[in-house]
């Protein structure tokens, strides 16, 4: 359960940790934070991030037990009712986690280890294992500074799960450049002048390598677990979303490190090929005839000026996308192009007007930090709300994890929600209050309908498409076979992404569930790589990438659940929904601007914080030391392949970028 508090509490019971949680929580808390208020994250797990964390290999696997098993996280405290007043009524909130479910986790390599994973397992049952970075953001709130970024050798000696000594070759491949909101291209140069990374001059797929892929043993996926940052959800950053456009204006970018999604991929006609999108893409492919070129490049420079044009689509508005498509003279392989990989959009759903307008985001989005639109955090997903949660802690945020709550206290007179009871039998008064979705009870949610996303997660020991560059962070959309069912988006992570160990590749499948994520994920895991195990290796296609390891489950989607369908809750309590099926995160960032704008309607949404030299301080107090907290871009050091920036920005990592 995650608490804005903007009333005095008893702080000596807590424990001052800054610790990750949810995204739409970590925004809000920053933002309360930043604003004066005094905040408190409480949560009943043992790990950090809830369904936006990131676990090492074997803290998966203690995950994956938990949600096989349904155990019970909370302890409750059987005198909690008497703390309740004649003129106050209690909401019990839930003690179980009801938003994973169909868990389901496969091993194709060796079997050997069986011992080794029941060892590096028990590890996980530490407090907070398996969480991205978590350790090291808890020494530094200690220390009562705050961590540096993920690159630097400090991190590495405080955060064991991303120590890169044993990846040479991916993890100092590159250049680190900090890229602010002054650097940005315009649409037009988006599609005109957007100049091709070295060694992208051909976009046309490689020839598969005649060099055998590394035999990767399950032996030592579990050695090497900590090289594994893994994420329950599976997203990428539009270069235009709101998300940047909020790490930039919060300044809270610095507390992070991005790579750029390199390829965009489609699977058409049983293969995969690569997509080209930017102008330079387009005239330099191999894929495409020049009449192909040509029909391309007319239709993207349309989407980008679609509104000034409504006579060429206003007889096409109540049609789909993919009708409106077939009347545009492009041939069967552009509009499978576009609708699949470029506009990522439903071929039997999405209207006209949606489409056009998922294609105009696609093409504005080129150029401003790379050759696509998409970065990716390094570390995994769970690197972005402990970016957040570091903001909060700098300006007072308590954190409090292992935490449970047994009820909200309501005031029958006000029907305002005054305090909470934690499993300890303590009230906590406050005067807002902001809950996760899962911590509801059934009685609370009787009117809920929740969707239900379905997710795998494999370890392949080859990419989907082999390219010269084995470093690549791609992203795949599978359109559906059978009518009515959904698109798969696959998005593969290489290691220098920091999210598995070398010679491995960590694939993302998502897509919104019609039945089990087994049922739903499968038959396309099945096109894509081997299952075999390694017995089985007669049949197998050569350069086909053969699976390590696999979970699949399915996560409640509650995006879109809007606060009046739960019953009984108080006007002061704002509910936070989970992770979507959608590929960007601005659901979760609309919705955290939307409830703090509601609470404080006169405040500032995460403005970015002052300049150390700008902070007067009080007679009593001192300034904190150069090795404490920094919260200005100019006090950080500057290297030779770094520049600060006042503006804010974002440290992006480019492919093929010289040391």
């Amino acid at each position: 359960m995650k608490l804005c508090v903007t009333q005095s509490w008893q702080p000596v019971l807590l424990k001052h940790l800054p610790v990750c949680r949810g995204l739409p929580e970590s925004i809000i808390a920053a933002a309360c934070a930043r604003s004066g208020q005094r905040v408190l994250h409480v949560d009943s797990r043992n790990y950090y991030g809830g369904n936006w964390a990131s676990f090492s290999f074997s803290g998966l696997l203690s995950w994956i037990k938990e949600n096989q098993e349904k155990t019970d996280t909370s302890e409750e405290c059987e005198d909690w009712r008497k703390l309740i007043l004649e003129n106050e009524e209690a909401i019990s909130l839930s003690k179980k986690d009801k938003t994973i479910q169909h868990v389901e986790d496969f091993c194709f390599g060796d079997q050997d280890a069986a011992e080794d994973v029941e060892e590096a397992g028990a590890l996980s049952k530490l407090p907070g294992f398996g969480a991205s970075a978590a350790e090291g953001l808890a020494q530094a709130s200690e220390k009562g500074g705050l961590p540096v970024e993920s690159a630097s050798p400090e991190v590495e000696s405080q955060e064991p799960e991303k120590a890169t000594d044993s990846e040479p070759a991916s993890a100092t491949e590159g250049n680190d450049a900090e890229v602010t909101s002054e650097n940005e291209s315009t649409p037009d140069a988006a599609l005109g002048t957007t100049a091709l990374e070295p060694g992208e001059a051909e976009t046309a797929p490689a020839e598969t390598s005649a060099k055998e892929p590394k035999r990767i043993m399950y032996s030592q996926i579990v050695r090497e677990g900590r090289r594994f940052n893994i994420d329950l959800v599976s997203k990428l950053m539009f270069s235009r979303g709101l998300l940047i456009d909020l790490l930039i204006k919060s300044n809270v970018s610095r507390y992070a490190e991005f790579q750029n999604a390199t390829r965009i991929l489609a699977f058409r006609e049983g293969r995969v090929e690569r997509v080209p999108c930017s102008r330079a893409d387009v005239f330099n492919s191999k894929q495409l005839t020049m009449v192909e070129k040509r029909m391309l490049m007319k239709f993207l420079t349309f989407c980008l000026e679609y509104e000034q044009h409504p006579d060429e689509y206003q007889d096409y508005e109540s049609s789909t996308f993919a009708q409106f498509l077939s009347t545009r003279k492009l041939t069967a392989s552009l509009q499978h192009f576009i609708l699949h990989s470029i506009a990522m959009v439903s071929e039997t759903d999405c209207s006209t007007l949606d489409g056009l307008q998922a294609t105009k985001k696609f093409l504005q989005c080129l150029g401003r930090y790379g050759n696509t639109p998409f970065l990716f955090p390094m570390y995994g997903q769970g690197e972005i709300p402990q970016c957040f949660c570091r903001l909060c802690a700098v300006f007072g945020g308590i954190y409090c994890l292992r935490h449970s709550v047994q009820c909200l206290v309501v005031d029958k007179e006000s029907g305002r929600c005054k305090a909470i009871v934690d499993h300890f039998g303590q009230r906590i008064s406050a005067n807002y209050f902001i809950v996760e979705d899962s911590y509801l009870s059934e009685s609370t949610c009787t009117n809920v309908c929740y969707r239900q996303i379905s997710r795998a997660v494999l370890i392949t020991d080859q990419s989907v498409l082999n390219t010269d560059s084995e470093q690549q962070i791609s992203i795949l959309t599978v359109p559906p076979v059978d009518p009515g069912k959904p698109a798969v988006c696959v998005i593969e992570l290489c290691s220098s992404s920091m999210t598995c160990m070398k010679d491995t590749y960590l694939v993302h499948l998502t897509c919104p569930s019609t039945k089990t994520a087994r049922e739903d994920l499968e038959p396309v895991v099945q096109k894509l790589f081997h299952l075999n195990t390694e017995k089985e290796t007669e049949n197998e296609e050569p350069g086909k990438p053969r699976v390590l390891w696999a979970v699949y489950f399915n996560m409640r989607d509650s995006s879109g659940v809007e606060k009046d369908a739960y019953s009984g809750l108080p006007s002061n309590v704002y509910v936070c929904s989970g992770p979507d099926s959608a590929l960007g995160n601005d659901c979760a960032v609309k919705q955290a601007e939307a409830i703090f704008r509601e609470m404080f309607p006169a405040e500032d949404f995460c403005p970015p914080p002052p300049n150390p030299e700008d902070i007067i301080y009080e007679e009593n107090e001192t300034a904190p030391e150069e090795s404490e907290v920094s919260i200005s871009p100019e006090t950080e050091p500057k290297s030779s392949t770094e520049e600060s920036h006042s503006g804010g920005g974002i440290a992006v990592k480019k492919e093929g970028d010289e040391k």
